[in-house]
């Protein structure tokens, strides 16, 4: 972005963050260290107590939490087309097959009675996203996924320090992945985490980011060798976030209630400009949730989405689409995935446009928003 032009995200950085990663820098640790243990025990104490491993992204969160549920060649993972192609493509990695079910046409989340209808008996995960920053609806899709002896993976991507019914983020599924990009409702810079309820999934998830690396001599299947040893027992990847990303993290997680304070603010700035708006829509927000609001996805009706969006982009406000079904990418149409697999993700896909939602948006910046969004649809 140009400096004149309003980004639609953007990372806010405090004095105070700046001196949390200087100390580091100034300290005997770079790498993951003492500062990495601290965050993941913050983000543990901010997601119900279960054990978190830190990561060097969001998508590498999704790859460890498929890798530590043991997806493989032959199981099926149901997901939403709604979504970054992350979160199907790093089961599909793996070897699984990929099943979309279709979203609800009110909210863009995962519709359980569509997932219900996608299960079968190689059903190993049902990968649900909180897509836009309220979690999808765990309470029925826990159920179907239990019947058929398979696991919940709520990416967070979007939903970190929300809750629902009472619980927060990272107590409503088996697992749960997070996303720490500079966007994202905090940041690492790049980063991310995944929280497991099983203790077992969760040691698998920290062994596969630390390259597979044993280092329990209980666990050891060469029993000869001295102190140094180590071993590995399955392959693993170095997806470890640094303690420089976690010093950032730290600092970060203090101002979340105050970032959570802002998004909601601003979103409700916007519902009440646009709320009786011929050829608008404005986002609906599920019963029992308290989203923390991470995208403002309004829908631009009639046809008009394409030309709105590049009226406000001339305008220099930075609107973005969130997101094309992850089947239309070719990756996914060249294996056989047909257009009008899902027919409320495409519709809602065609009238999505999100505006600017950040916490260091000012009120200046929310009103030229509004008055720019209602001058164009107006005309």
């Amino acid at each position: 972005m140009t400096p004149d032009v309003l980004p639609y995200g953007r990372q806010s950085i405090s004095e105070e963050d700046i001196e949390a990663v200087t100390a580091v820098l100034r300290g005997d640790w770079l790498t993951t260290g003492p500062a990495v243990t601290a965050f993941e025990n913050a983000i543990s104490e901010l997601s119900g107590g279960h054990r978190a491993v830190s990561c060097t992204s969001g998508t590498a969160a999704l790859h460890i939490a498929y890798a530590a549920l043991g997806v493989g060649p032959a199981d099926e993972v149901v997901t939403t087309p709604m979504t970054f192609v992350a979160t199907a493509s790093c089961a599909a990695m793996l070897g699984a097959k990929i099943v979309f079910a279709d979203v609800d046409y009110d909210t863009g989340l995962i519709d359980p009675a569509a997932v219900e209808a996608s299960l079968s008996d190689r059903s190993r995960v049902i990968s649900a996203v909180d897509y836009a920053g309220q979690s999808a609806d765990y309470s029925a899709l826990q159920p179907l996924a239990d019947a058929v002896g398979a696991k919940t993976l709520a990416d967070a991507a979007h939903s970190v320090g929300g809750s629902a019914d009472g619980r927060p983020i990272g107590d409503l599924a088996d697992v749960t992945t997070m996303s720490f990009f500079p966007t994202k409702n905090l940041t690492t810079g790049e980063g991310g985490a995944v929280v497991c309820k099983d203790p077992a999934i969760a040691q698998r998830a920290h062994e596969f980011h630390f390259i597979g690396l044993v280092r329990d001599p209980s666990r050891f299947e060469i029993a000869d060798e001295g102190p140094w040893h180590q071993e590995v027992h399955e392959y693993g990847v170095n997806y470890r976030l640094t303690d420089l990303g976690a010093a950032l993290g730290l600092s970060q997680l203090r101002r979340l209630a105050e970032f959570k304070r802002r998004r909601t603010e601003i979103t409700a700035r916007y519902n009440a400009a646009f709320a009786d708006t011929d050829g608008l829509r404005t986002p609906v927000q599920r019963a029992g949730v308290d989203p923390m609001w991470h995208l403002y996805p309004i829908r631009i009706l009639g046809g008009r989405r394409r030309e709105i969006f590049e009226a406000m982009r001339a305008a220099g406000i930075g609107v973005q689409v969130n997101y094309i079904p992850v089947y239309w990418h070719p990756v996914f149409a060249h294996q056989g995935y047909k257009r009008g697999l899902c027919p409320n993700a495409e519709q809602f896909y065609a009238e999505e446009l999100s505006l600017p939602l950040f916490p260091d948006l000012t009120d200046s910046d929310v009103d030229r928003v509004i008055e720019t969004l209602l001058t164009l649809v107006g005309q």
